[in-house]
């Protein structure tokens, strides 16, 4: 069904349509408009199913259907206002009935970039931008401004705004950072899928660190993110890392990584690379004695809490553990072996290296022809061994063969970098 089809049935049977959020303020910042949500008002559900019996209902609390329109499947909300009656995003009286409007739907949003709505007309006539709020001004300014105190009536408002200063590189509102601290008890309690959504769509941001910054402003981030605030005045020695504590570095890590790279698990072992540095005992500072090993236990504990996907696990314990010790091998046989254990992970080596090239602004020569030195490694197996080798004796001479074939790769390089 085209979405003129779709206008006209809504507005023959008296109601109003209009599309909203997202994808008014994408198309306003200038950035191209992905999913695409309707909000009706003026029409009950039993006539709205008799006019579109193909519509799947997904909505609880509230009519929510799913309709195929120009080709995509989009959501088409009924208006709805809704008052607070508990704690969290669930404490809601949700309120949806032909007498409530777009303009009551708008005015329960969480910022004024999200609550403009573009209405459409089925005689031809252009659509009409509603904007209750100074949404559009907001939008050429870059803020991030709560359309009003209801902010604070649901918590994780305050991760969204972070996260979206993050994805749009806007400022925050003084007034809205205000709101958001009064989020802190309540946010206390909410889930941890909830937070855990957030931290996945900042992490993919252009520069995830925005997201950290704004919640330590808001005084949010020892109690969302503890290991991540921990490394605040975590001194480090300032001749390999001039940018201050940990958490800066930290900070600088995952937005450089970030630009490098897109994946998301390597943005994740970014940010978890040095985590073991918030519990260095002060009396150690500026050194950090151990910090891989205390940084595998802190992120077992965090993932106890949140339960991070098996993914981020692994390659987040890969580059705690080796972050240090792996751009610093000597012996081909150490080599050999990180080497095959890199190319076991289930991200590309390469994307992983950007981390340890961020961290120690170089990488050496095994590191930098790593994918050569892996396929070269991995072309020596059992199948190559001698036949009177048999057992154990078969896992030596492949190991012995991988070192020599480090030694002597070693060997051209250094006799290139001489020439």
């Amino acid at each position: 069904m085209k979405e003129s089809e779709f206008v006209r049935h809504i507005r023959l049977a008296g109601g109003r349509i209009a599309v909203v959020g997202g994808w008014v303020r994408d198309s306003l910042r200038g950035v191209e408009p992905k999913d695409k949500d309707y909000v009706i008002s003026g029409v009950v559900e039993d006539k709205f199913i008799s006019l579109f019996p193909e519509a799947q209902k997904v909505g609880r609390s509230f009519p929510v259907f799913l309709l195929c329109i120009d080709g995509h499947s989009c959501e088409v909300a009924f208006a709805r206002t809704e008052r607070k009656t508990g704690k969290g995003y669930r404490g809601f009286c949700v309120q949806s009935n032909p007498d409530v409007t777009l303009e009551n739907d708008l005015s329960r949003r969480d910022t004024t970039i999200n609550a403009m709505a573009l209405e459409l007309f089925a005689d031809g006539t252009p659509s009409q931008l509603i904007d209750l709020f100074g949404g559009k001004e907001d939008v050429g300014r870059g803020i991030i401004r709560a359309v009003s105190s209801c902010f604070t009536e649901d918590p994780v408002r305050s991760l969204r705004a972070a996260r979206q200063a993050a994805e749009f590189g806007y400022d925050i509102a003084p007034c809205t950072i205000r709101y958001m601290r009064l989020c802190r008890e309540e946010l206390a309690g909410e889930p941890q899928e909830r937070i855990f959504a957030e931290l996945s769509r900042a992490l993919a941001a252009p520069r995830p660190s925005v997201f950290f910054r704004s919640l330590l402003s808001a005084d949010l981030l020892d109690l969302i993110f503890p290991e991540i605030f921990a490394l605040i005045g975590k001194t480090q020695p300032r001749e390999f890392h001039p940018e201050g504590d940990a958490f800066e570095h930290t900070m600088a890590t995952v937005d450089a990584v970030a630009r490098r790279t897109e994946n998301l698990v390597v943005r994740f072992a970014a940010l978890v690379h040095d985590i073991g540095k918030g519990v260095t005992p002060e009396e150690l500072l500026p050194h950090h004695y151990g910090h891989e090993v205390k940084g595998l236990t802190v992120l077992e504990q965090w993932d106890c809490r949140m339960g991070f996907p098996k993914l981020w696990r692994r390659v987040a314990d890969f580059v705690i553990a080796e972050h240090m010790r792996a751009p610093r091998l000597k012996k081909p046989g150490k080599i050999a072996d990180f080497l095959i254990r890199l190319s076991k992970l289930p991200v590309p080596a390469k994307e992983v290296l950007h981390i340890f090239f961020v961290d120690h602004g170089d990488l050496p020569y095994y590191l930098e022809q790593h994918q050569v030195l892996i396929d070269k490694l991995l072309s020596v197996s059992g199948n190559n061994a001698p036949d009177i080798l048999h057992g154990e004796e078969i896992g030596a001479w492949i190991r012995d063969q991988r070192t020599r074939c480090i030694r002597d790769e070693r060997k051209k390089w250094l006799n290139q970098e001489n020439n």
